[in-house]
């Protein structure tokens, strides 16, 4: 099979193309045919050496077809999806033709829906891939959203999916904003506005970092003590325990997900579809903010 390796893992790299043999299956654990895959913000960094955890084998999620599982969980041929897991971390990723993964980490979605369609349900700023599923999800949960963005321009598609107000990310947020007691902020952006998040809410009210659209830099002299509001909740999501015991995929409803894609409620919109051959590219689009939505790569037919 052909994979895409990093040249100098660790450090900062370019891809290149190797044969290997196709993995074998183990307990518990499940081969896919990589039929395609969405491109994240992690394999960036994993790409330039600023990662802690870097395989060789890129990427942290991909949707494909069943190859083999040793245990019989998932029949041959099933349509699955697969992320986290450690992927690109300590195992290879599925920048490749065929990955092995946990089963934990699978999830079989029955659906019409392509794969390429598939892969552009995510796993900040509204704008953002992952920023979209959440202002979809919130949306359709009935929440009142507020989303930001880097790009004004963008406001339009944030209101087509439902947003009730857009405003410009950017330094001291909380004092632009048109008013303050928010039940809820899913902070995309991370660390570098983070402090900024948590001036946002009512007592009770809850900030959960999933991202670092604003770098990967630790909050400066940050004392809890101090500078955290009396009665406010701070949590992290941190994907590498994704599928892990008490954080299961499968509580994931990627079933309901994709009925709903298919069904028009949910928007789960491909800004752009790059060949597996195109990788550099695709990266390059990425980087540029190319597109409103999410990058896919197609591996195989």
């Amino acid at each position: 099979m052909k994979a895409i390796f990093l040249s100098t893992p660790g450090k900062p790299s370019t891809y290149v193309f190797k044969d290997i043999p196709i993995p074998e299956a183990l307990p518990g654990r499940a081969v896919i045919k990589v039929k395609a895959f969405g491109l994240n913000h992690a394999e960036v960094h994993m790409r330039k050496g600023e990662w802690p955890e870097i395989h060789e084998i890129s990427a942290i999620e991909c949707v494909g077809i069943v190859h083999s599982c040793a245990e019989n969980k998932f029949a041959v041929g099933t349509k699955v999806a697969a992320l986290m897991g450690r992927m690109g971390r300590t195992i290879p990723g599925s920048y490749a033709e065929y990955t092995r993964v946990r089963v934990g980490n699978v999830v079989s979605i029955e659906t019409d829906l392509s794969c390429e369609e598939l892969a552009a349900i995510p796993e900040s700023g509204g704008t953002s891939s992952l920023g979209h599923a959440a202002v979809n999800l919130a949306v359709n949960a009935g929440a009142r959203v507020t989303a930001t963005t880097r790009n004004l321009d963008r406001a339009a598609i944030l209101k087509d999916l439902g947003v009730h107000e857009v405003v410009l990310e950017g330094p001291e947020l909380s004092k632009r904003l048109p008013y303050k007691g928010f039940d809820t902020v899913l902070d995309l952006v991370g660390n570098s506005v983070v402090m900024d998040s948590l001036e946002i809410f009512h007592r009770g009210g809850r900030v959960c970092i999933a991202g670092w659209l604003g770098g990967l830099a630790p909050i400066k002299e940050f004392n809890p003590l101090l500078q955290m509001p009396t009665g406010v909740h701070l949590s992290f999501f941190g994907s590498p325990h994704f599928g892990m015991s008490g954080i299961e995929v499968s509580d994931v409803p990627m079933q309901k997900i994709a009925e709903d894609v298919a069904k028009g409620r949910y928007k789960a919109k491909r800004s752009q579809v790059f060949r597996f051959e195109d990788i550099s590219k695709a990266h390059e689009a990425l980087e540029h903010g190319s597109g409103n939505g999410k990058i896919v790569v197609k591996v195989s037919k």
